[in-house]
Formats: structure tokens, sequence, C-alpha cells
């Protein structure tokens, strides 16, 4: 993908992660025996948000909020620019640090405990990412997402575990239940965001609509070269979260990092080493 095209569809990202939320929420309805809102409705709630007042608890608070957009956006160009998929990582940890970091500036009891249960969160499924990096290096030879796209093989026929583990890990990290403990609405109403609004509470919905398109490219990239099987790969993850999120319940923020430490990282760890036995 030349750098072009990348910057272009980077640029484009909210309005894709937008349409694949307005999508969602449409399955999700569906799901339910429900209609469900327009395709646009995310984008009519946007619009809607750009008429309310922007209350600044304080400034920090509300630069926050935009890094987080801001160092999303960037994760996600260094994926769309064929980059290191380390750098990727890294920078996707580095927004969510923001969220977190603005979530403890206030005092609000919501925010705080949300910010809290935010780092939970990453220590529970950024690990997967990381081990999953690794995978696709043992099998590509390279962290360069350019080189591993040109993969003929797909990775997936090398790390089916790796594929499973870090399927089950997407509900945590697109906050769907029953890993959605970092928001849960009905406890802490919204978490780290409750305290954002108006065009600040705009940059934090933007920056998950890119959360979106930067996990399932992860899908896409067990496909190496096949293109359409990266799509089936994406596609069929899509609906996999969209029933485990319609078809269970919360669990606590213990269950939660139990599942990642004791269930997905072991298989993914047995995965990589049967991997380098086989290699060596």
């Amino acid at each position: 993908m030349s750098k072009e095209l990348s910057l272009i569809l980077t640029l484009l990202s909210p309005v894709i992660g937008g349409l694949i939320y307005g999508f969602e929420r449409i399955v999700r309805a569906r799901m339910q025996n429900r209609q469900g809102p327009p395709l646009l409705q995310p984008f009519y709630d946007f619009l809607k948000l750009m008429d309310k007042r922007s209350i600044m608890i304080h400034s920090f608070h509300a630069f926050m909020g935009i890094m987080y957009l801001v160092g999303t956006w960037f994760s996600l160009y260094v994926l769309l620019s064929g980059g290191d998929i380390l750098i990727a990582i890294f920078f996707h940890v580095l927004s969510l640090a923001f969220l977190v970091v603005g979530g403890f500036s206030v005092r609000s009891p919501y925010s705080v405990v949300g910010a809290m249960r935010e780092l939970i969160h990453m220590l529970a499924y950024e690990p997967i990412f990381v081990l999953t990096a690794a995978g696709l290096y043992l099998v590509t030879g390279t962290f360069q997402i350019s080189e591993i796209l040109k993969t003929e093989t797909a990775p997936i026929l090398y790390l089916p575990l790796v594929f499973i583990a870090f399927i089950f890990s997407l509900p945590a990290v697109l906050k769907k239940s029953p890993f959605d403990i970092a928001e849960a609405h009905q406890e802490i109403i919204g978490g780290p965001e409750i305290e954002y609004s108006g065009k600040f509470y705009e940059a934090v919905y933007t920056a998950k609509w890119i959360e979106y398109i930067y996990a399932f490219f992860f899908v896409f990239l067990f496909a190496g070269s096949n293109y359409l099987l990266g799509a089936i790969l994406a596609v069929l993850s899509f609906f996999i979260i969209n029933l485990i999120d319609n078809s269970t319940a919360r669990v606590t923020f213990r269950q939660m990092v139990s599942f990642h430490w004791y269930i997905l990282i072991p298989l993914v760890v047995i995965n990589l080493m049967l991997l380098a036995l086989w290699r060596a």
C-alpha cells in the first residue's frame, strides 16, 4: 500500500469506523429481534454532540481526551502504512494511557474507578497483542506489516491457537460483554470517559471508532497475502464478537484477568512453543 493511500485511509478511518459501529448496532439489534437504529446513527449522535456545550473540567483532562484520539489515530496509521507492528502496539498502549491519565485527573469516583479498570483491561489483553506479533514474526521472519501482508502461506495455518486466543480477547479490547468492565454503564456510567462532554467527548467517541479498524486489521494479518481470506476472517470475527456480546453477562475484573492469563495466554504460548520446536 502506498504512503498516499495509507494516509487517505487513515484520514477516512473515523468515517469507516463509524459505519462499522453503525452496522454493529444493527446486527446486535437483529440478534435481539429488534429493528435497531439506522446505519448512520453514530454520525447523527456525533452531530448532536457538536451542538452540546463543551464543559471543561480542566485543560489537562480535555487535552488527554484529544491525545487519546491522536494516539489511536497514529497507531492505525502505522498499521496501514506497513510499519512495524510493535510500534503500532506501543502507540495504542500510549493512547490508552492518555485516557487513563485523563480519568485519574478528575475527582469523579466513576472516572477514577473506570481508569483503574481500563488499566486492568490493558494488563489482560495487551500481552496477547505482543505475543501475536511474536507469532507473526516466527512465521514471516519480520515485524514489518508490509512484509507480513506479502506472506504467501496464511499465518493462521501456523497460529491457530493464537488466532483463537486473539479473537476471544477482542471483546476486552472493544469493551464488549463479558469484558466491558471499564465502561460498565450500569455500574460506573461510562468509566474514564464519563466527565467528557461536547467536542471533547467527540474526540473519545471518534477514537473508539478507530479502534474497531485497529483491532480487525490485526485479524486481517492472519491471512498474509490472501486478502480475501483476511476479509472473511475479519467479518467472521465481527459476528463472533457480537454474538458473544449478546449472549453473555459482564464478569468481574478478576474473572477477566484470570481468563486471559490462565487460558488465553497459555494457549498462545503453547502455539508459539510448538511452532518454535517445529521450526528448529
